[in-house]
């Protein structure tokens, strides 16, 4: 007897590609993965190449189509995740003419600045695409691209985010949707379509551009794909959308009222809505999920990527660096840390930004910095949670997963900083599952993307420590004015 169908959600990420196979009932059944470098051989370059993904994402779901198979199930289509921010420029043929450009990719910094430095005209394209005027903004790596590296784009023709390269041999064409372009700076929130004066900024044409469908657009499988990874030529595929915007599916986090965080290397706070929008200062993005819905939020770069450069420059095992931590009272003794080891995106969005240490005594150590440092990525989320709760999104649950929950300290942390319960949401499939739950909508499973999200539970809670909670409270106008004091120290 068969066992019941399931979707395949292809979720290319960063450093790796992921696949996941899940049920109409959003239990994750089994994953495969395939792995590729980020090309970092100049100061601020972060690309891939896109074909190395391409054959990633094919090899990974060949395999999960081979654990599909000898399990007896039936699968019903495949659907896609993917890292926001990326840019591939394509030649005549439609094979890559440049690197992919990361999110990471801060090569544009100067750009970035100069466009910010008109603050009139950055707010107004922050406010008519949802995307912040930064580094990660494609918008802002088309500007540098056009403007000063004929080296790499003098054989360009038309230009597109990675996964709509990956999907265009799945498909048969080249085309994107709009949860991606939403954080491409360049789609008009209200239209969904193209911003003529994003594009004038960018240096490009619309027509260089793919066309845009929703996310719950379904296309045959090519006949290519379909013979490499043991499927049936023309499967639906679902075009699917950004891995932002699919987390808060993924883990559940699509009721009015319900953020979905964060907590890897870096970190994030969205909550979702029923109409886009960013506050009136500007500190947050506004991106496409599907079915009119939103999410709301901001990204800040440095997550648990603090605590493991405490770890390499004390010399100690992370994990035991942590646990020396959790036995310092909240406040670290008086130290605090604005840990900008990476610049900063929400809510500031200075890629130049660094970090500091404030108020250190000859008693403080290595364990009161590295609570210190927790601390400071906890206040961090908290300013976003802020500035969306500016935007007009009100936000009363927090479902939370990454690999920095694993730690206990971590956890508490953030919720005394955001003052909230936050529901631990770990062994969800993600974005990946997201992209499943996604497909199943568009399948025609369920009658709305609500619906599909209650079928995530979460399996812990984190507890906000009421004196924690007073206390990071207090500080936080501090570190936002210590922020403004720090911005423009010579470096």
């Amino acid at each position: 007897m068969s066992s019941a169908p399931v979707v395949l959600g292809i979720d290319l990420g960063t450093t790796a590609t992921k696949v996941v196979a899940a049920g109409v009932d959003a239990r994750v059944l089994h994953h495969t993965e395939r792995g590729y470098p980020l090309r970092t051989d100049e100061p601020g370059e972060a690309t891939q190449d896109a074909v190395q993904v391409r054959d990633a994402a094919i090899e990974a779901l060949a395999e999960c189509v081979a654990w599909v198979n000898e399990h007896g199930h039936e699968v019903a289509g495949l659907s896609f995740s993917t890292a926001m921010h990326t840019l591939v420029g394509l030649d005549s043929s439609g094979a890559p003419a440049t690197p992919a450009f990361n999110w990471a990719d801060t090569r544009a910094a100067e750009v970035a600045a100069r466009i910010r430095s008109d603050h009139e005209a950055s707010a107004a394209l922050h406010r008519a695409t949802g995307t912040p005027v930064h580094t990660q903004s494609v918008m802002v790596k088309l500007a540098w691209l056009t403007g000063s590296r004929p080296d790499l784009t003098r054989d360009v023709v038309r230009w597109c985010a990675l996964k709509d390269f990956v999907v265009a041999d799945f498909v048969g064409e080249l085309v994107t949707e709009y949860s991606l372009s939403s954080g491409s700076g360049l789609q008009n929130m209200s239209t969904l379509q193209w911003h003529e004066p994003a594009l004038a900024v960018a240096g490009i044409r619309a027509e260089q551009l793919p066309e845009i469908h929703s996310p719950t657009t379904t296309m045959p499988l090519s006949s290519q794909v379909a013979k490499a990874v043991g499927l049936p030529e023309g499967l639906p595929v679902v075009l699917g959308g950004g891995d932002g915007p699919l987390a808060n599916l993924g883990v559940g986090a699509v009721n009015p009222g319900v953020a979905a965080l964060s907590l890897g290397t870096s970190g994030a706070l969205r909550v979702t809505r029923d109409k886009p929008g960013v506050d009136e200062r500007c500190r947050t993005f506004s991106y496409a999920l599907a079915d009119g819905l939103w999410v709301i939020g901001g990204a800040v770069s440095n997550g648990g990527v603090a605590a493991q450069w405490a770890s390499e420059a004390f010399g100690v095992d992370v994990a035991d660096l942590l646990d020396e931590a959790a036995a310092v009272p909240p406040g670290a003794e008086g130290l605090i840390a604005l840990p900008y080891l990476l610049g900063e995106r929400a809510p500031w969005w200075e890629p130049g930004l660094t970090g500091s240490f404030l108020g250190l005594r000859r008693s403080h150590g290595r364990a009161q910095m590295t609570r210190a440092v927790i601390e400071g990525v906890a206040q961090q989320l908290a300013l976003v949670l802020d500035a969306v709760r500016d935007s007009g999104a009100d936000v009363h649950a927090v479902r939370a997963t990454g690999g920095g929950f694993r730690s206990r300290v971590w956890a508490d942390a953030i919720a005394s900083a955001l003052d909230i319960e936050l529901d631990l949401a770990e062994g969800s499939g993600g974005s990946g599952l997201g992209a499943v739950l996604l497909a199943w909508r568009a399948l025609g499973e369920f009658d709305s993307l609500e619906r599909a999200a209650e079928l995530v539970v979460p399996e812990g809670k984190a507890t906000p420590n009421p004196e924690a909670a007073r206390l990071m409270a207090r500080r936080r106008p501090l570190v936002e004015r210590l922020h403004e004091t720090i911005r423009d120290l010579p470096l």
